[in-house]
């Protein structure tokens, strides 16, 4: 156990975070994959831009690395101009 009372402290800030970027992620997953089921253009079109500004802003957290982010909206973006 930690001694310190800046250690104590972040080690609860730590745990908080985590839950919160778990929460998120979880969140935006969920919604990317209600994306992709979907098989009705102008619904799909619709959400694009919700599903992608989820994955910005987990990018912009360091939740996902920007890369994923970025690959994650390509082949959505791909996917809804395929129906």
């Amino acid at each position: 156990m930690a001694n310190h009372k800046s250690s104590i402290k972040r080690i609860r800030q730590t745990e908080k975070r985590r839950l919160q970027n778990r929460y998120y992620a979880k969140t935006t997953r969920n919604a990317v994959r209600k994306l992709r089921a979907m098989k009705e253009k102008e619904e799909a079109i619709k959400q694009l831009p919700i599903v992608s500004s989820m994955l910005d802003k987990l990018a912009k957290r360091n939740v996902i690395h920007k890369n994923k982010a970025a690959n994650l909206k390509s082949k959505l973006a791909k996917m809804i101009n395929k129906l």
